[in-house]
């Protein structure tokens, strides 16, 4: 007589917490289309533009990311990987925005948007992934891909500048790198993306400043 050996189940989601990713999500999406919104009332308003900043992207990851997790809660593999490294990019969002801005007046006319973006949803996706966190182990190696959207934000960012004379953070201008600053924590934005795309050394302190030049200074990731 045979007998078949079947795989153990794996265990989804709490029910609750793939119900608070849905409303989180939802949180986040409106934050973001409201951002949008206001923007249209501005003639300097650019699309384009909005999406190219780090926190934007990072939080559209995040709302795909726990929108899929509260309705289907996928458990594979390349799922928890990507999973993984939004979470990333949304730490290094709050913890960038916690280090410059905190306290600074960046210009947000609805802080409400401004606190979604910056303060909120980095935490409650980390929150999430220590709460639930990935079943399938990633090893140091596979973790290196995380690197890889940054490392394509910073070409896209560079490449982007010169063509549309417009850089959403002045830490990327290459007119106005080469100026020095006098605060040394306005240099750790450039420092930390020069961990994915270039060498520590070549990566001079600048001076952060903010803008509301064409178009969307405030809801970038400084």
């Amino acid at each position: 007589m045979t007998t078949s050996r079947q795989a153990p189940a794996v265990l989804g989601t709490p029910v609750p917490v793939r119900a608070l990713r849905l409303l989180f999500a939802a949180l986040t999406f409106a934050a973001l289309s409201w951002i949008v919104a206001q923007g249209l009332d501005s003639s300097s308003f650019s699309l384009s533009n909005y999406f190219s900043y780090f926190t934007v992207l990072s939080n559209v990851l995040t709302v795909l990311v726990l929108t899929v997790g509260g309705v289907a809660d996928p458990q594979g593999e390349r799922w928890q990987l990507f999973r993984g490294g939004v979470t990333l990019y949304m730490v290094i969002t709050g913890i960038i925005y916690a280090v410059l801005l905190a306290g600074i007046d960046v210009g947000v006319a609805d802080p409400w948007t401004n606190n979604v973006v910056h303060r909120i949803m980095p935490v409650v996706i980390l929150i999430d992934w220590i709460v639930v966190p990935s079943r399938r182990k990633i090893s140091e190696a596979q973790s290196l891909i995380w690197l890889a959207f940054p490392f394509a934000y910073g070409i896209y960012t560079l490449i982007r500048g010169p063509i549309v004379d417009w850089y959403p953070y002045p830490f990327l201008d290459s007119k106005g790198i080469l100026r020095d600053t006098s605060e040394p924590r306005e240099g750790i934005p450039c420092q930390l993306l020069s961990t994915a795309v270039s060498p520590p050394k070549r990566t001079p302190r600048t001076r952060h400043r903010l803008s509301w030049s064409r178009p969307m200074p405030a809801v970038g990731t400084h």
